[in-house]
């Protein structure tokens, strides 16, 4: 039993992983809670869907679709909404309030096109897991862990190897001087959209892959992303992952001793003591106050 809880919580953590890291990578440059990154990770799977029940096609383009799908609709919102809020030098709060209703609509939208019942994703026959240790798991679940690992590593060679990677963090530290050094904010935006919306499809699809799921599907993964970012440490790719593999395993123990109501509580409970003890997270840098 200790096996598959230890398991499930790495698949758990994994999926936390891939969402957190997405949503770490607009906040670093932005600096504001982008809650329609929920919609963002639906519309993955509800892409790959309409792909493959709609249009017939063959799953490895339907998954090239949705993650489309994704990208597309991150790099919309930052156009069309984020960027002329801040040409008119909105506050963070108006940002938020944007968000939250952009995902509302959204997600609506969603409701309206494909219903609010439970949608399914096969990939295959439905078989019984491999055992690894006394554990099973499924090819689906393997695909989950085998990506986060893959992505993570991909994004943090992207943020301290290339170019872009280096606008990216010289944005995130210090805006103004990054605008005086001729970096042009407007385009890491739209980097940053582009990969961390394309990311966060990536997960939907996957999520969608190994189990049901509904248009409500992204706000409780992107709750769980954010902590994973908040107790990692903003700016730091593998802490974020360890956060979200802290969660998992954590979630999974709780399930396994007290019951699965309690899931979402033991996150947050866990989030409260990191920011009264280690606001900064496992890897995140303390920020020094100075008084001028």
């Amino acid at each position: 039993m200790l096996a598959q809880v230890l398991l499930n919580g790495l698949i758990a953590g994994s999926t936390y992983a891939l969402i957190g890291i997405s949503f770490g990578l607009i906040y670093m440059p932005t600096r504001f809670f982008h809650f329609a990154h929920g919609v963002v990770y639906a519309a993955g799977a509800y892409g790959t869907l309409a792909a493959i029940s709609w249009l017939n096609l063959p799953l490895s383009i339907a998954v090239l679709v949705g993650v489309g799908t994704s990208t597309v609709i991150g790099l919309t919102i930052e156009c069309t909404v984020y960027r002329a809020l801040r040409r008119r030098s909105a506050s963070s709060l108006v940002f938020l309030l944007t968000s939250l209703g952009l995902y509302i609509v959204l997600q609506n939208s969603i409701s309206l096109f494909f219903g609010d019942y439970i949608q399914s994703i096969r990939i295959g026959a439905v078989e019984e897991g491999i055992d690894i240790l006394g554990a099973r798991i499924t090819p689906a679940q393997i695909l989950i862990v085998s990506m986060s690992l893959a992505l993570t590593v991909a994004v943090t060679i992207l943020l301290k190897r290339t170019k872009m990677g280096r606008a990216i963090r010289a944005v995130a530290n210090d805006a103004e001087l990054a605008d005086i050094s001729g970096i042009n904010r407007d385009k890491v935006f739209f980097r940053t959209f582009a990969i961390g919306s394309a990311l966060a499809g990536v997960a939907g699809i996957l999520v969608a892959f190994d189990s049901d799921f509904c248009p409500t599907m992204g706000i409780n993964a992107l709750m769980m992303g954010v902590v994973a970012v908040i107790i990692g440490g903003v700016g730091s790719i593998h802490g974020i992952a360890l956060g979200a593999l802290l969660i998992g395993m954590a979630q999974q123990f709780g399930v396994w001793k007290i019951g699965s109501q309690w899931q979402n509580a033991i996150a947050f409970v866990i989030l409260l003591i990191f920011l009264l003890f280690r606001p900064q997270g496992f890897l995140g840098k303390k920020v020094k106050k100075v008084t001028v």
